[in-house]
């Protein structure tokens, strides 16, 4: 089948851009600035990019206002090209995109009878949901996936492949689940015994998601020991990501690959953490912080702005320890010769 194709002028009402060059110029797909050819859509949103814009060939490019334009190219510009273009890439590659071809209940799929399921709902092959679980209409649970006992699913949630949600959890609407993901899952509790043992801690809590919440693939979100553990409304987590019990992530949180956060801690709202970082347990971090690649967070962050290093330390005051560091050696030797020429002195 072949992919429908738009024109420069079709593109331009469609995104609500403004257009330059050939208003019947046509393409069929995207590409990135360096590999697109004449009927494809590319980018440039990024000025470390900026030299591949007079040897790209893409059909299409997307710029900003105030990029500097090229005889005979096609431009769509606005205030955010990436917006646009990522607009553009659903429109020419989604239909294409290949889709479960399992709807409605599959046969292999086990409900309990005290289950309830809503409208136009999908449970694809074996599919478990448990007792007195509820699953909001127009969801979509795919092949594997476990609901457990007494978990409350919201509106147009899709569930992918092998994602488990144990018991007590409460989904809100819209919220997107990656393969493998683990809401619910025990925390990490012990207490050493008379005999020295590590006697585990039951861990009655449960999960809270609340609406428009994405969890990315083979990420954990623990279970708390007697409340909830919470992700608040509209915050994003990615892959292999893992969060302790009792943690409280706020509104509209980026939290990137491999990110850990311990048992208690809070964050606010827009907060962003990079990939690797370590958020020890019982710290708070507030509102519009955001925390580089590979930081640790030991003690509350009570000022927003950007924090990088471990201990996690204000990104300014980080910078300037770094440039100290990469002259401590002339640091020394400049010291070592004061010292020399003291002692001289002295003598």
């Amino acid at each position: 089948m072949s992919k429908k194709g738009y024109t420069l002028e079709e593109l331009a009402k469609l995104t609500g851009t403004l257009l330059v060059g050939n208003p019947e110029h046509e393409v069929t797909n995207v590409d990135g600035l360096e590999s697109a050819g004449p009927h494809d859509v590319s980018f440039l949103s990024n000025s470390r990019y900026q030299e591949l814009l007079p040897k790209t060939t893409a059909g299409i490019i997307c710029i900003d206002r105030n990029t500097k334009l090229s005889e005979n190219r096609n431009f769509l510009i606005s205030d955010d090209p990436s917006h646009t273009f990522q607009t553009i890439a659903e429109l020419l590659l989604r239909e294409h995109q290949e889709k479960t071809g399992f709807t409605g209940i599959h046969p292999t799929a086990v409900v309990h009878n005290s289950a309830q399921i809503g409208k136009d709902v999908t449970l694809g092959p074996h599919v478990v949901v448990d007792h007195n679980a509820k699953i909001g209409n127009h969801t979509t649970i795919s092949a594997g996936t476990y609901i457990g006992p007494g978990v409350t699913l919201g509106k147009h949630c899709h569930f992918y492949a092998n994602v488990t949600v144990r018991e007590g959890s409460l989904i809100g609407n819209r919220v997107i689940l990656q393969p493998g993901c683990v809401i619910g899952s025990c925390g990490y509790g012990y207490l050493p015994n008379e005999k020295g043992h590590h006697q585990k801690l039951d861990q009655l809590g449960i999960v809270i998601l609340e609406d428009d919440v994405e969890i990315g693939a083979n990420t954990a979100i623990d279970r708390a020991r007697f409340k909830a553990t919470i992700i608040k409304r509209g915050s994003k987590i990615d892959n292999l990501v893992q969060i302790g019990h009792n943690v409280e992530i706020g509104e509209d949180n980026l939290i990137v690959a491999q990110t850990g956060i311990a048992g208690s801690s809070k964050t606010g709202r827009h907060v962003i953490i990079g990939g690797q970082c370590g958020i020890t347990g019982h710290v708070e971090i507030t509102s519009g912080t955001q925390i580089a690649t590979r930081s640790g967070v030991s003690k509350t962050l009570t000022k927003a702005g950007p924090y990088r290093g471990s201990p996690a330390t204000d990104l300014h005051k980080y910078n300037k320890q770094k440039v100290l560091l990469r002259n401590i050696e002339k640091h020394v030797k400049k010291m070592k010769e004061l010292e020399l020429r003291l002692e001289k002195l002295e003598e």
